[in-house]
């Protein structure tokens, strides 16, 4: 992790006719790090990463991406991202492997039945590898997605929403990964309507509200914006997703009905 940011943005805008989605908009992503933007419907999130991807256009202010401008150094910012959208951006006809080779090839990589093979073994398809996307799982697809998105290693990843639509364990398969990736090095900004989302997998969270980024910090340091509660102490009950997950077998998700203190 460097201390330089691999993201900044300084008053950022942008409207649609007469309505103003960013509204002025101040962001600092650390480099290595998982970054969530957290807001509901509307309140800009997919704009803001349209914008840093080089897909719009702002309005007013600036924004940076691994030290190039987006404005004015697009090509370059292009080269240092990759953009994984809401929706699984994969060849259903295609096999898992033949997906990974075609873009290693679209980008003019050397070798790119290696770099396919690497891939799918880092994100544990090998065995699905000869099997057509369209037989895949939600969280298979998602998976083979991502690694289609670091293909030529860039140093910053965008994930818009990236486990809409996805079961329980799909989305711990995600999250999961994207741990992982963090963990090398890869910088992550993750837009997300999920709180728990943003509470398991982020370093800094930011709440974008009606255009403007209205919180910034760690999930410690929000946490000091509420005033202390008083505890009370009750049996706590198994949520559905302990439920489901402990039915379903998964390790990662056990049932606690222990007693312990909740708000």
């Amino acid at each position: 992790m460097t201390t330089k940011p691999a993201i900044e943005i300084v008053g950022l805008t942008k409207s649609y006719n007469d309505n103003a989605v960013l509204r002025g908009v101040d962001l600092s992503v650390p480099s290595g790090t998982i970054f969530a933007l957290l807001g509901s419907n509307g309140a800009g999130k997919t704009t803001t990463v349209k914008i840093l991807s080089t897909l719009l256009k702002a309005d007013g202010g600036t924004a940076t991406v691994s030290g190039y401008d987006v404005a004015a150094q697009p090509a370059e910012v292009r080269r240092s991202i990759s953009l994984t959208g809401q929706f699984a951006a994969v060849d259903e006809i295609l096999t898992g492997r033949e997906n990974l080779v075609l873009v290693a090839q679209l980008r003019r990589l050397k070798d790119p039945g290696r770099i396919a093979d690497d891939l799918l073994a880092r994100f544990m398809l090998t065995d699905a590898a000869g099997r057509r996307v369209a037989t895949y799982s939600g969280g298979m697809r998602r998976r083979l997605d991502i690694a289609m998105s670091l293909i030529g290693n860039p140093p910053v990843l965008f994930l818009d929403e990236p486990t809409t639509g996805l079961d329980p364990q799909s989305r711990i398969e995600v999250w999961k990964t994207v741990k992982q990736l963090a963990g090398q090095g890869t910088t992550v900004l993750l837009t997300t309507q999920y709180l728990d989302e943003a509470e398991h997998l982020a370093d800094r969270i930011a709440i974008l509200h009606e255009g403007r980024i209205i919180a910034d910090g760690t999930l410690a340091e929000l946490r000091k914006l509420l005033p202390p509660a008083t505890v009370e102490y009750v049996e706590k009950q198994p949520t559905l997703e302990d439920i489901f997950l402990a039915i379903v077998g998964h390790d990662d998700a056990v049932p606690r009905p222990v007693t312990s203190p909740v708000k």
